[in-house]
């Protein structure tokens, strides 16, 4: 039968046509100028966001159905509405596109899945002796900021050379109010104790100052300094004070032979490199600052399996940035097909110039090669590590008797002291690994008190009755195909007493308990209705359950941990009403400790600044009422 008499063909192509009627309804009353459409499908989902210097015209080419490929046919047959948003210019409408598509996450577009913010470094400014400390979020705060880093390990390497060779403070102000006596830390030589005044305000001034240089990447004038300190030092017979700069000077020397890249004219740098291969891009992206590298990190864009590199990188480029700024100059591997466009719109996002160029030779020629190999390495370890994921998935299924290999596998576990404090915990996994970003936490609402059953039930019919509510159809990509349940058979039941309460039918689940004294290697796997299962310790597919088990421990348990140290950092002065956190701040910079607020008579109370009489008497009699 010819393509032409195939009904199915037929009644396809007729969808098409339908969907593509639908987009020409909109033409007639588009501009001729920059703006960003919308293409929705009838469930409301956002199915694709795009830019165009000429909204008709690009509005215009999906009314073709045979000019466009079988990925955006299938776009324009879902096509049931569309939305417009005209902009001043071309750049403006790429920035909001980018906006977009990060919020939305479209079904048709490149996406870079990442919403983890890059710690920076933050030299405070509101304090006589200024503190430096790892930072995250809005810069709220008075001081100066620098990065971003990478990772957290990035920035603890970078504080921990400030600590030894600057010997700033990285207490916290209210531990600096109440010190009497150095700490560890002056002991060990990483801070000069400003606290107990081992050093004036103008000696650490100066030590601030050379930190401020260090991070804007003038180390070597730094070094130079301290070696003319130590030379005078010494000529002086002070022979001390020519140790502790030597000291200085060999830890600044230590750092600066792990971050220096001794690049003339750098400056502020970020490399992006890409590398394509088997339908798949990596993307790594460097972070160079003041001639330091803070480190680089891997990503693996979402995209169709023949979109182009160039392709590929522009959007990610364009995401990367919505909600950074970039430095003034951005290198990158290949070419992008808006090049220009997507300088300007970083250059209107960063309210400066910003350059972006594809080196050709030289040394940033060099630094572009570079990332370009850990692209490919990262690449390839993937790919390598989604393969043996996939061969375990369908190890699962053979062990566990599933109808197909598992996509998404959650685990749940519990923690708890003595029933407070108690919380539930799911990690994810799937053919790419742990996919961290799905983890969710659960506060214990329910009296379950320290019934590991109750506990377990409030978190499933939480998770599922949620999923039910908002994701009915299954079609978000939310919803497991294996729950796994640390503990043995009364966990089992548990979790499928809740299931027949929902009406979930269709759900694996199994609960994996450890042996005997609790010996991993000696775990027994309980399904519903068969005997329990005993792998051989050393199957790697009892190996990769057991992974995943101690993941949701570990994730449990440090979920515990941070409320219960939230709850025992918690101070007598949070419970008197009218003292929030500026009051508060006053009160143990002035005292020291809640102790000694306590224990302050109504006069000392008043001669704090920002508390009044009324409050003081109130804090007076909150401190010393009859109980």
């Amino acid at each position: 039968m010819s393509g032409s008499d195939d009904p199915d063909r037929a009644g396809g192509d007729m969808a098409i046509l339908t969907g593509a009627s639908r987009v020409a309804a909109y033409v007639p009353t588009l501009p001729h100028g920059p703006g960003v459409y919308r293409m929705i499908a009838a469930d409301g989902a956002v199915l694709y966001v795009g830019k165009a210097g000429d909204l008709s015209k690009r509005v215009t080419a999906y009314t073709r159905p045979g000019r466009l490929g079988p990925r955006l046919q299938r776009m324009v047959n879902d096509t049931v509405t569309m939305e417009f948003v005209s902009t001043r210019t071309e750049a403006e409408a790429l920035l909001l596109e980018s906006n977009l598509i990060k919020r939305l996450k479209p079904r048709y577009n490149i996406l870079l899945r990442d919403d983890k913010s890059f710690p920076s470094i933050l030299l405070t400014g509101d304090h006589d002796f200024p503190q430096v400390l790892k930072h995250r979020g809005g810069h709220a705060r008075k001081g100066d900021y620098f990065g971003p880093f990478a990772s957290a390990g990035a920035v603890n390497k970078t504080l921990n050379a400030l600590q030894r060779a600057f010997l700033l403070r990285s207490c916290s102000d209210a531990v600096f109010a109440a010190r009497t006596r150095p700490c560890l830390l002056y002991q060990i030589k990483r801070c000069s104790a400003p606290c107990v005044g081992r050093i004036d305000g103008a000696g650490y001034d100066e030590l601030v100052a050379e930190a401020r240089a260090f991070l804007k990447g003038d180390s070597q004038r730094v070094q130079q300094d301290l070696a003319m300190k130590m030379d005078a030092a010494s000529r002086e017979l002070r022979y001390e004070d020519a140790a502790r700069t030597r000291d200085r000077i060999r830890a600044l020397t230590a750092v600066q032979a792990q971050q220096d890249i001794n690049l003339d004219g750098l400056g502020d740098v970020d490399v992006i490199a890409a590398h394509q291969a088997g339908a798949a891009t990596c993307v790594q992206v460097f972070f160079f600052r003041g001639g330091r590298n803070n480190g680089n990190r891997a990503y693996f864009p979402d995209h169709a399996g023949d979109d182009p590199v160039e392709a590929v990188l522009e959007a990610f480029v364009g995401q990367f940035y919505a909600e950074r700024l970039p430095p003034p100059a951005v290198l990158i591997s290949h070419a992008l097909p808006n090049e220009a466009l997507i300088a300007e719109a970083l250059s209107v996002r960063a309210e400066r110039r910003v350059r972006l160029s594809v080196p050709r030779r030289g040394p940033r020629f060099n630094l572009v090669e570079h990332a370009v190999a850990n692209a490919r390495e990262a690449h390839g370890r993937r790919l390598a590590e989604n393969a043996s994921q996939r061969r375990l998935l369908d190890a699962v299924q053979r062990l566990l008797s599933l109808d197909a290999p598992p996509s998404r596998i959650e685990v749940y576990d519990n923690s708890h002291v003595s029933g407070t404090d108690a919380v539930g915990a799911m990690i994810v996994a799937g053919a790419d690994g742990l996919q961290k970003a799905a983890y969710r936490r659960f506060t214990i609402r329910g009296k379950a008190g320290d019934d590991d059953y109750a506990m377990m039930r409030e978190v499933l019919t939480r998770r599922f009755g949620r999923a039910l509510a908002e994701d009915p159809d299954r079609s978000a990509g939310q919803w497991p195909d294996l729950v796994l349940i640390d503990g043995g058979q009364g966990q089992l039941s548990a979790v499928q007493q809740v299931f027949a309460d929902l009406g979930i039918d269709d759900v694996a689940v199994a609960a994996i308990a450890k042996g005997p004294d609790r010996d991993a290697g000696r775990e027994r796997i309980f399904l519903p209705g068969r005997p329990p299962i005993s792998p051989d310790a050393r199957d790697p597919v009892l190996y990769f359950l057991q992974r995943l088990r101690d993941e949701a421990h570990r994730f449990a348990i440090g979920t515990h941990r941070a409320r219960r140290s939230k709850h025992l950092s918690r101070s007598a002065l949070d419970d008197i009403p009218g003292i929030g956190a500026q009051r508060k701040k006053a009160l143990l910079h002035h005292f020291g400790s809640t102790r000694a607020v306590a224990g302050a008579g109504r006069s000392d109370l008043e001669a704090v600044p920002g508390i009044s009489r009324s409050i003081a008497n109130k804090v007076y009699e909150w401190f010393h009422s009859e109980p």
